[in-house]
């Protein structure tokens, strides 16, 4: 089975904040102690973070779920429950991240260490020492611990490689990377050999070390998805340097100069700034050329006829794209949350308050507490609940959602 994997869904699940506790002093000579029920500790957040030491995202593959670690409850005498350590997913540089349901992007991880928090922890809730007040003065009920986001996303890896190796297949890029770096990549004398990229570290003397990416070969219609080149393709996206392999083999399908001209138009059917690339174009397997019409550099990776000639002229081309383009920032999309709480209707007709920290207010405390309601009822007042459910020309007697709460709306 493949050791490479370029995209995958992978299940996230924050930890649950613990709850907190309902407790009274108790002491002697003390018959009417106040309340000192702790606080739950908060969830554990989950990030993810680009690593250079890892390759791919195998180890999604099979295990597509990771959890983090519930905040502890909080308990008597004001003792707090101990929050969730963080967990951190690691995952390759160049990982863009996408809503698996929406296809939204949510955060390209270029660079090693770029991170990006992915599902927020449920908070720990209050103890009843917490609502102590004039008015207030035994709270016999605490906050529920808050549950963590869940989300399903998809990640696709676009390598990043200072070099990628563009040609149709079986044009002798996977025996190039092989003489020109340490990379093994498997090698026959049969289209599509390569199924999955290949990096190679090219080291020349004296030279600039760059990395070489031996990306699956393309054909034509390739920007349309045929034979698999969506999946190929995304590969070349990040390259700095592109090099066009074009088979002077008599076996080849078409002669050089219309290898070229596919190429170039399902590059740019793809993406059109990949025309504007810096990049060098050879004719490949020279050693078996039958009089073809090409006057360009040629090369042989069975005779080493050209390779150096190549290797110093991407090493003076990266250098060059190196000192002129800046690193490709990370990119994370913030939404901001709207300042007046939002009500919507859902599609079962029911209003539906949708702002986050009023629905946490009704999801955090008991339901069946009496105190507990009378609370809420007093704090979605102050959020202004009422006048938005208002403003959105809610009816008396209509159903109103704000989470776990349901209730008919009666005008005051």
């Amino acid at each position: 089975m493949s050791q490479f994997v370029d995209e995958c869904g992978l299940n996230l699940r924050a930890g649950d904040g613990g709850a907190g506790s309902v407790s009274f002093r108790r002491e002697a000579h003390v018959p009417k102690g106040g309340p000192d029920g702790g606080d739950g500790g908060d969830g554990g957040n989950i990030w993810l973070e680009a690593d250079h030491n890892v390759a791919s995202l195998l180890s999604f593959r099979d295990h597509p779920h990771r959890k983090a670690e519930n905040g502890t409850h909080g308990s008597g005498a004001k003792r707090h429950g101990k929050s969730a350590e963080d967990l951190i997913v690691k995952v390759p540089e160049g990982t863009t991240i996408y809503d698996l349901y929406t296809e939204e992007l949510l955060a390209d991880l270029v660079g090693n260490g770029d991170k990006w928090l992915a599902v927020r922890a449920g908070r720990g809730g209050r103890g009843n020492a917490k609502f102590l007040s004039n008015r207030r003065r035994a709270p016999a009920f605490a906050e529920q611990g808050e549950e963590g986001e869940e989300r399903w996303l998809r990640l696709e890896l676009k390598l990043l490689a200072d070099v990628a190796l563009v040609g149709f297949p079986n044009a002798g890029k996977s025996t190039l990377i092989s003489r020109i770096s340490a990379a093994k990549p498997r090698i026959a004398d049969y289209p599509f050999t390569t199924l999955e990229p290949n990096l190679g570290v090219v080291r020349a003397k004296g030279r600039t070390d760059f990395i070489v990416a031996d990306i699956p070969g393309l054909i034509e219609g390739a920007s349309t998805g045929k034979g698999l080149g969506h999946q190929f393709l995304r590969h070349i996206e990040r390259a700095r340097v592109l090099l066009v392999m074009l088979d002077l083999a008599p076996t080849a399908d078409h002669p050089p100069q219309e290898q070229l001209r596919i190429l170039e138009q399902e590059l740019g059917n793809y993406r059109e700034e990949l025309l504007t690339r810096p990049r060098v174009v050879v004719g490949s397997r020279s050693d078996v050329t039958e009089d073809q019409e090409f006057d360009g550099m040629k090369l042989s990776s069975f005779t080493g006829e050209g390779l150096e000639q190549v290797v110093h002229q991407l090493a003076d081309l990266v250098e060059e794209v190196r000192n002129a383009i800046p690193q490709r920032p990370t990119r994370i999309v913030h939404h901001p949350e709207p300042e007046d709480v939002q009500v919507e209707r859902s599609q079962d007709g029911i209003w539906e308050v949708t702002d986050r920290d009023v629905i946490r207010t009704v999801n955090l405390n008991d339901l069946t507490n009496p105190d507990a309601l009378d609370y809420i009822h007093s704090r979605l007042k102050s959020m202004g609940v009422d006048r938005a459910l208002h403003r959105a020309g809610v009816k008396d007697s209509e159903t109103v959602r704000i989470g776990r709460l349901e209730f008919d709306y009666e005008s005051e």
